[in-house]
């Protein structure tokens, strides 16, 4: 199958100016990246798997699920994304990735976000939405798409009471595209799952002339108290935030701009 890359697609609403500094972070999340170390401490003596920076895919049984689907949820990310509409930038989306995610380089398709189901998004992708649904605890799904060239610097994920997982999609093998998990580096391949802790620093390079796309699923890490307890009241307190409610009527408002460019 030909797959389009589409890179720049004109007549796409215009992008909201990026953010500066801590002060479009909600302040639970200013607060907890101060208090992170004892946080994170708490939920991973508390953790039911490994604390590794890069986990193995075999204590996550619903990983059989995404890589015995991912030709039909490779070919709705291409539907939804790439074949006559774009995504919009993540640093559009979410506030808090305005300073890491380069404008227009990195995009995003939300299915779900910390729990909130984008009801015109899933209804475009009904075998992703199917798949995804069975998950156990979770939190948030969209397609992951990033163009040529591009470098996401050094970042952390907010908790370690999720755990991301990555199903590639479409990988270019034109050059180098690749990610580091603290002192590892790996690689994506389509068809294949990559669990790991996104609050280990980590980086992404697309080091090549094509676009690369992954379904990327975040799901709450199997914990016993009292680090449930902590990352629960955590994520509760998130969820509720100006910050994940602006972020899904961000979402909702590239939606209807789309809707009214195809009229």
């Amino acid at each position: 199958m030909r797959v389009p890359d589409v890179n720049v697609i004109s007549g796409a609403p215009a992008e909201k100016a990026p953010l500066q500094g801590e002060r479009g972070r909600p302040l639970v999340i200013r607060v907890g990246k101060h208090l992170r170390g004892v946080f994170d401490a708490v939920i991973s003596r508390s953790s039911l798997i490994a604390n590794d920076p890069v986990l193995n895919v075999r204590d996550f049984e619903w990983t059989a699920m995404l890589r015995e689907n991912w030709e039909a949820i490779r070919d709705e990310a291409v539907a939804a994304t790439l074949v006559g509409r774009d995504a919009p930038s993540l640093a559009s989306i979410s506030p808090d990735h305005r300073a890491i995610a380069p404008m227009n380089r990195w995009r995003s398709y939300f299915l779900w976000g910390y729990g909130y189901g984008i009801d015109e998004n899933i209804a475009q992708c009904p075998v992703t939405a199917s798949v995804v649904k069975r998950i156990p605890g979770l939190n948030s799904a969209f397609f992951s798409i990033l163009s040529p060239g591009t470098h996401i610097p050094p970042h952390r994920g907010v908790t370690k009471g999720l755990i991301t997982c990555h199903l590639g999609l479409i990988v270019p093998r034109d050059g180098d595209v690749r990610m580091r998990v603290k002192d590892r580096v790996v690689r994506w391949s389509e068809g294949e799952t990559l669990v790991f802790d996104d609050t280990y620093d980590h980086e992404v390079w697309n080091d090549t002339a094509s676009t690369r796309v992954v379904l990327l699923i975040q799901v709450k890490r199997p914990l016993r108290n009292p680090g449930r307890w902590v990352a629960e009241k955590f994520l509760s307190i998130v969820r509720r935030s100006a910050f994940v409610q602006e972020a899904r009527d961000n979402v909702l408002s590239w939606n209807a701009a789309m809707k009214e460019m195809d009229i």
